[in-house]
C-alpha cells in the first residue's frame, strides 16, 4: 500500500516549485491564485527571494504547504494514496491532497495559522531544541522534572525528539538531557515553542477558522499528528486539527501504525527529503521516494 506523507516547516529552500510553475499551466494557475488570496507575491519569495525572506513562519508555512499541494496536483492520475499523513504544518497538505479540504480553504487556514504563531510567539520568549540519543520516556521524565514550560513536541524517530518551551526551561532541560547521556541536546534556530501550551493564543484563534471552514470525508485515512490512527470522519479531523498546535507531533508513532496497517511504500510530496529519512529511521525495511510528475 502507497502512504503518502507531507513534510512541514524548515524543508524550505529558495527556487522551490519555480520548475514546477515554469513547466506546468496548472500549477502556474495555482500559484498565482495564492498570491491573490495571501495578498503578496509569495512567489517572488520562493523562487528568488533571501533565506530569510523565506524563513519568516508567516512565509514558510503557506509556501511548503503550495509546493507539496500543487506537486500532488500536477502528477494527476499518478497520485494515488491508500493513506495520507502531514508533519506538524504537512497535515494541511495531507488533507487538501485527500480531498477533506478545498485548496482556498486550507491555504487561508495556513496563513492564518501562521499569523497566529507568529503571534503567539511574540508575547513569550520561547524555543525549541533537539534531543539526540535517548530513550522518549527519558525525555519526557526531564520534561517534567524542570521548572518552567518544556514538553516534548516532535517525536521524529527513535532517538531523535524535539522538546519545546520557555528559553531558560529549554536550556536547563538541555543541560539535563547531555547528563543523562544524551548524544545531542541542541537549541534550534526558531522563534518560538511550536506545539507546546504556550501555542494556546494561536490555537483558540485557529479553533475559530477551523470551525467555519467546510472538511468532506478523505478519499483515504489520514493518520493525524495528535491520535497516530487512521482517521475519516471530518469532525474529528477537525478537532484533531485544532489540537495539535499545542500538542506533541508523534510522527514516529503515526509512520508505526501506518506500516502496521499495510503500508509498504512512503513517498514524500514537496520539498526535501526529511521524512523519508525519519521513516526509514523508524523501520529500516519500510520503502521510500520522491513524489514524481508522470
Amino acid at each position: 500500500m502507497n502512504a503518502y506523507i507531507f513534510p512541514g516547516q524548515g524543508a524550505q529552500f529558495v527556487g522551490m516549485g519555480q520548475d514546477l510553475y515554469d513547466n506546468h499551466p496548472l500549477a502556474k494557475e495555482l500559484f498565482e491564485k495564492a498570491n491573490d488570496i495571501l495578498g503578496f507575491k509569495i512567489t517572488d519569495i520562493m523562487f528568488s527571494g533571501t533565506d530569510e525572506d523565506l524563513k519568516q513562519t508567516k512565509v514558510t508555512q503557506p509556501a511548503i504547504f503550495l509546493h507539496s499541494v500543487i506537486l500532488s496536483k500536477v502528477m494527476g492520475d499518478g497520485f494515488k494514496p491508500d493513506m495520507v499523513a502531514g508533519h506538524s504544518l504537512g497535515e494541511f497538505s495531507a488533507l487538501v491532497a485527500s480531498g477533506a479540504l478545498e485548496f482556498e480553504d486550507a491555504l487561508k487556514l495556513v496563513s492564518q495559522r501562521a499569523l497566529a504563531m507568529q503571534k503567539a510567539c511574540e508575547l513569550q520568549p520561547s524555543t525549541m531544541a533537539a534531543v539526540l540519543g535517548l530513550a522518549d520516556d527519558v525525555v519526557e521524565n526531564i520534561c517534567k522534572e524542570i521548572d518552567g514550560v518544556v514538553v516534548p513536541a516532535n517525536y521524529n524517530c527513535p532517538g531523535q525528539l524535539v522538546i519545546s518551551g520557555e528559553i531558560t526551561a529549554i536550556e536547563k532541560a538541555c543541560e539535563a538531557m547531555k547528563e543523562a547521556g544524551a548524544k545531542r541536546a541542541l537549541v534550534l534556530p526558531v522563534g518560538g515553542a511550536f506545539h507546546s501550551p504556550l501555542m494556546e493564543p494561536a490555537r483558540e484563534e485557529l479553533a475559530a477558522a477551523i470551525e467555519n471552514t467546510n472538511f468532506k470525508t478523505p478519499s483515504c485515512p489520514i493518520y493525524q499528528n495528535v491520535t497516530t490512527t487512521a482517521v475519516t470522519s471530518p469532525e474529528e479531523i477537525k478537532k484533531n486539527l485544532i489540537a495539535q498546535l499545542t500538542a506533541p507531533v508523534k510522527w514516529t508513532q503515526s509512520v508505526q501504525h501506518m506500516i502496521a496497517d499495510g503500508a509498504t511504500l512512503f513517498t514524500e510530496v514537496g520539498p526535501g527529503k526529511v521524512l523519508q529519512g525519519l521513516v526509514k529511521k523508524i523501520e529500516r525495511s519500510a520503502e521510500v521516494a520522491s513524489a514524481v510528475i508522470a
